[in-house]
């Protein structure tokens, strides 16, 4: 059986995954409600096992630990931390305080591959842009899970979503509206 595997973004109407300088935005562009963080909770109540590439990885890690975030604190984000991890990376020697992280060195299309055929639990990913940009090119993104908050961040974005993928095709599987402002879309890419 082929495990699932589903990339879950965050954005901003506008496509923006983050924000930069002069941008004070917060956490969740400060739209987050009891809602989103209690949804977000369940969807990581359940076994699956996290894929990082480095970048992503090293700045949740550095968020997820350093105490500094509040929003660190939310359950969602504790169960992640608490989620079996494998880091893509040719460049990190560390899992950085992460407490079950595994780091694998090669060809990401490669290694998610061998995830799918070998676990028996869904994968899901944060963010890791290019990562999942060269995963959804190989077909090997099932679903495509993004969270946009109504924000529109023309001047301070950073980071767009889509930026570097490909063309495809979208199925709409699952929507809901968190909150009444924020939209969750699930959809099934297929190559177009």
């Amino acid at each position: 059986m082929t495990a699932v595997y589903t990339w879950d973004v965050f954005s901003t109407l506008d496509g923006y995954g983050s924000y930069a300088e002069p941008g004070d935005w917060g956490g969740y562009w400060s739209k987050q409600g009891p809602e989103l963080l209690a949804h977000r909770a369940a969807l990581f109540g359940t076994d699956q096992r996290m894929v990082y590439g480095a970048t992503t990885f090293r700045e949740m890690a550095g968020i997820m630990t350093s105490g500094i975030d509040p929003n660190a604190l939310d359950e969602w984000n504790l169960r992640t931390m608490r989620a079996p991890a494998t880091v893509i990376s040719s460049t990190l020697t560390d899992t950085l305080g992460w407490p079950d992280a595994t780091i694998a060195r090669g060809d990401a299309v490669e290694i998610v591959k061998g995830l799918k055929e070998a676990s028996d639990v869904p994968l899901r990913s944060q963010a890791s842009l290019s990562l999942n940009w060269s995963l959804l090119a190989a077909g090997l993104v099932d679903r495509l899970q993004v969270t946009i908050f109504p924000v529109i961040s023309g001047r301070t974005g950073t980071s767009p979503i889509l930026g570097g993928a490909g063309d495809f095709d979208l199925e709409l599987l699952e929507q809901r509206t968190l909150d009444g402002h924020i939209q969750e879309l699930v959809y099934r890419p297929t190559a177009h």
